[in-house]
């Protein structure tokens, strides 16, 4: 890091994947010592800022747009490039590290290419092996090459995004987490949240730990859009309150208060109906015929805009186990689904086996795309001395 002024100069990229949009670091340019790093990450994006805008940063004030990427090269066997992610909170002093960005994964193979990580040939497809270290596990992202350089710009249209880009193919590997992909062993379990009373959730960890549960139990509909759930402090506060209950069950907080002050990124709860026709966030009408389950899923105590993408690969993988909330949904196990979200409809692939009396989650396979907004450097305050 170089100093300049009375600031101090980072090299980061701007980047958009998927449905989300952060700041891209390689390893060596951050501090090795994770408190003084997270301090300084927090500066950069402007957090914690009390306003709630954070103006005085890179972040954008959503959970869409408040998200750190770090890049290195990989010593693990077979892989090229290690991945971490921190989910920024925006009004706390907080860093979420628990768990991946399914959306930012497809920015990870252009950002490794295009410094010079990755081996990619000059035309055709380059094959990129990601070690995601928030979550364990490998993910293998196809990017579109073209005259020796990423080809960001294409036809792909990916909901959620304005413009159409170059399709990139993310393989999720093996992606149940600790304690197998159903942490409980079942595909259905009852909640017992006080105050609100019994709920049936399925408990899944696939991408990330999520919580699932039925719109009808939340007397929702499964249409709404972000204006009609984050108006709602109550209703938000409640879909929070069984969140934090169904981290406790399925192992990844020890206590509720944990789940609620310092696991805010995971688990994801995310609330699905059976499939109805609706008007999508750009106007566009989505018919009840193009998808096989509605789904609204929340960020960081906001409905999101979209699909996660880790969300979108724990649904896929529910899909296609029988009993969860998502294939009681459908009717029966399936192994893809299009899922109707509040900007329009995702496509996610599941492959499952079961092995004696568990599930295993071999493959998750989804579309994004990715592009750079800006690259240099990210100037903050000389905070970390």
């Amino acid at each position: 890091m170089k100093q300049w002024g009375k600031q101090i100069k980072i090299p980061a990229v701007y980047m958009r994947g998927g449905t989300s949009k952060g700041i891209f670091f390689l390893k060596e340019d951050l501090p090795s010592d994770p408190s003084k790093r997270d301090k300084l990450l927090l500066r950069v994006m402007g957090s914690p800022d009390p306003y709630g805008q954070q103006i005085d940063g890179m972040g954008a004030a959503t959970s869409s747009t408040s998200k750190v990427v770090i890049i290195s090269k990989s010593n693990r066997p077979g892989c090229d490039v290690d991945y971490l992610f921190g989910q920024v909170a925006i009004g706390q002093p907080l860093i979420d590290w628990s768990g991946n960005c399914g959306n930012l994964t497809a920015a990870v193979g252009p950002f490794a290419i295009d410094h010079g990580l990755v081996d990619a040939p000059k035309d055709g497809v380059a094959t990129v092996h990601i070690w995601q270290e928030n979550i364990g596990k490998e993910i293998i992202a196809h990017v579109p090459m073209k005259d020796g350089e990423v080809q960001e710009l294409g036809d792909f249209v990916l909901d959620g995004v304005a413009f159409p880009a170059s399709e990139i193919k993310l393989e999720f590997l093996d992606p149940g987490g600790e304690g197998g992909v159903l942490p409980t062993g079942n595909p259905i379990d009852i909640l017992h949240v006080p105050g609100i009373g019994e709920v049936e959730a399925t408990l899944i960890n696939a991408g990330n730990p999520s919580v699932f549960i039925s719109a009808s139990s939340m007397g929702l509909t499964g249409t709404e859009l972000q204006q009609d759930i984050n108006g709602n402090p109550d209703l938000l506060a409640r879909l929070e309150w069984i969140r934090a209950h169904g981290a406790v069950a399925m192992g990844v907080a020890d206590d509720i208060e944990y789940a609620m002050a310092k696991r805010q990124h995971t688990p994801k709860i995310a609330f699905l109906a059976e499939p109805a026709s609706y008007t999508a966030s750009s106007g566009k009408v989505v018919r009840r015929e193009e998808i096989d389950l509605l789904a609204r899923i929340l960020s960081m105590g906001k409905l999101h805009h979209a699909m996660t993408g880790t969300g979108a690969v724990a649904m896929a993988a529910a899909a296609a186990i029988p009993g969860t909330i998502v294939s009681n949904i459908l009717g029966r196990a399936v192994s893809e689904i299009r899922i109707g979200h509040p900007s329009g409809i995702v496509r996610v692939g599941a492959a499952v086996e079961r092995h004696h009396h568990s599930w295993m989650v071999k493959k998750v396979v989804m579309s994004r795309s990715a592009r750079r907004l800006m690259e240099g450097f990210v100037l903050v305050p000389n905070i970390i001395d």
